[in-house]
């Protein structure tokens, strides 16, 4: 079943066939729920809420929208109201990054490949904890899920002159403490959120 097939069936009282829509975004709204928030358990909780709101929201859905910008604005909107109402504890630098969480599962690597990893994802964890909320969000939509500068307004409610200047501070702020902190990133390959500043 495609994502329109299930999306036409739910509104038709089908309510079985949004688990096909929860199949289709169960990877993309952890990883966008995990990367705001910055815990598994929380990540979890976050994606099911986001779920919970598609389904009875879904009436409102205007099929003229992209379904993944849709999807992704409520993710995002929930964790930045759950980064708002309290501060978070952010993953520990020694607890294994991205743990447990099934659509996360790629090959098996080497213990010190996994190692390196590691260290390199806390570090990104680390610098995109430091970002405000609303920074934070545009840099994950466009570099975790590939959406554009119009998507990510849209999904976040904003301008797109306004998400290039968050984007602009946010890269900014993370070269910024890359080169003040660099102990920070261990050496090697840069981690993949470096490829965007300059």
């Amino acid at each position: 079943m495609n994502e329109q097939e299930a999306i036409t069936r739910v509104l038709n009282g089908d309510q079985s066939a949004f688990s096909a829509l929860v199949q289709l975004y169960q990877a993309p709204v952890y990883n966008l729920c995990y990367r705001m928030l910055g815990q598994p358990d929380q990540a979890e909780d976050a994606a099911q809420e986001t779920f919970l709101r598609v389904f009875t929201q879904l009436g409102r859905y205007d099929a003229a929208r992209s379904f993944k910008t849709w999807i992704l604005s409520i993710a995002s909107h929930h964790c930045i109201d759950r980064l708002r109402r309290r501060r978070i504890t952010w993953v520990d630098i020694d607890d294994e990054p991205l743990a447990g969480h099934p659509a996360l599962r790629e090959r098996r690597a080497g213990p010190e490949e996994v190692a390196v990893r590691s260290e390199r994802e806390a570090a990104v964890r680390e610098l995109l904890a430091a970002l405000p909320e609303k920074d934070r969000a545009a840099l994950i939509l466009l570099y975790w899920h590939d959406m554009s500068y119009e998507e990510i307004a849209e999904a976040t409610g904003a301008t797109v002159s306004a998400i290039k200047s968050r984007l602009h501070r946010a890269r900014l702020a993370m070269g910024a403490m890359m080169n003040t902190r660099p102990s920070t990133l261990p050496s090697g390959p840069a981690p993949r959120i470096s490829l965007a500043l300059g």
